[in-house]
């Protein structure tokens, strides 16, 4: 992955931006020597975000197994037929 000091962020962000836009290449932004930020095209982060939010779910719904806190095919059926209407 390239890298790019902040430096070089505010000099030439609009080529940046485009650049990241075309290739769907991150470039990892430093500040004194220390990563600080990525630059990442909206596509692939809101992506990234939609992947989180199903990862999250899954593991809600493993707990709630874990925990006993499930429901019959029957209760299910139910709730959507109320939901439908």
């Amino acid at each position: 992955m390239r890298a790019e000091l902040v430096t070089t962020l505010k000099r030439k962000a609009t080529e940046l931006i485009a650049e990241v836009d075309r290739d769907k290449q991150p470039i990892l932004i430093t500040h004194r020597g220390l990563p600080a930020a990525y630059l990442v095209d909206t596509e692939t982060f809101e992506l990234q975000q939609r992947r989180i939010e199903i990862l999250e779910a899954i593991a809600r719904g493993e707990r709630a197994l874990a925990e006993g806190k499930t429901r019959t095919h029957d209760e299910v059926e139910r709730r959507f037929e109320k939901w439908r209407k």
